[in-house]
């Protein structure tokens, strides 16, 4: 009888190709599991930039939620689309775009058929947008694409070109920081074990070696880098403060670690003309 074996955790190069497929893959085959487990977290529709809690709603980095009503918004990596929904109560037209099918059969199963959710959903990889440029005012993503991409700077381009002038893009990615400490929720997540200037992606593979999994890491200069060099300009760069109402645990994000190093970091962007 075959046993299903565990993909080996490694470092590694692997290309732009290569950790499509892989996060294509993984996603498809993890989405169910996810949403069980932290869909009570997220909310149906609740916009989240991250472990931490941190609320749209309260910290309006894309903009006063008056505001928000008719604008067209691109939500990146939208998973199961709840911050769309969010964005759809403000009177904003969202449209959701996920490279994981299955993510967005989870955004319908939410939606239920409503005919008074004006979400569109759409299937793509984030690196070629299906867009005219210029066909958003705003575009967010929360822990969506971004990480997991060998090229960040095409993905930002991509968003640039899409953006009106004068559009924003806010985006949250786990803090660099993190990279420098195993990601483990408890004290032994607290000590450096491994160099923050080490670029080399994380990947779990198969027996043939195959990725399943890639997460990418960029220094906090990097992800400024790539920003700029995408034509955007950085109005902002927030790291959220654990809350002492969350007394979650997710992954390697704790109430312990979140006292004392940062988990998120959340990028505030600007299309200049």
């Amino acid at each position: 009888m075959n046993q299903e074996h565990e993909p080996e955790a490694t470092r590694r190069d692997a290309s732009d190709t290569e950790s499509s497929r892989a996060s294509r893959g993984w996603w498809d085959s993890n989405a169910d599991e996810y949403q069980s487990e932290h869909g009570p977290f997220l909310g149906d529709d609740r916009f989240v930039w991250g472990p931490e809690g941190l609320d749209e709603a309260d910290a309006a980095l894309l903009g006063p939620a008056a505001e928000l009503k008719g604008r067209r918004i691109l939500e990146i990596g939208a998973g199961a689309a709840q911050c769309s929904r969010w964005l759809a109560a403000q009177g904003a037209l969202p449209v959701a775009l996920d490279l994981s099918h299955r993510q967005l059969q989870h955004a319908l199963r939410i939606a239920d058929g409503s005919a008074d959710d004006p979400t569109q959903l759409v299937e793509a990889d984030a690196g070629a947008l299906p867009f005219r440029d210029g066909s958003f005012d705003l575009a967010c993503s929360a822990y969506g694409a971004l990480p997991f991409v060998a090229d960040p700077v095409r993905v930002l381009r991509e968003v640039r070109r899409v953006l009106r002038p004068g559009g924003r893009f806010v985006f949250s990615v786990s803090h660099p920081i993190r990279w420098a400490f195993p990601d483990e929720p408890g004290p032994e997540g607290l000590s450096v074990g491994a160099s923050y200037f080490d670029r080399t992606p994380y990947v779990e593979q198969d027996e043939s070696g195959r990725a399943v999994y890639v997460e990418h890491h960029r220094t906090l200069g990097d992800r400024v880098r790539d920003v700029v060099a995408a034509g955007f300009r950085l109005e902002d760069l927030v790291e959220p403060e654990w809350p002492e109402w969350n007394t979650q645990e997710w992954g390697g994000w704790s109430p312990l670690r979140g006292h004392l190093i940062p988990g998120t970091a959340i990028f505030v962007c600007s299309a200049d003309a």
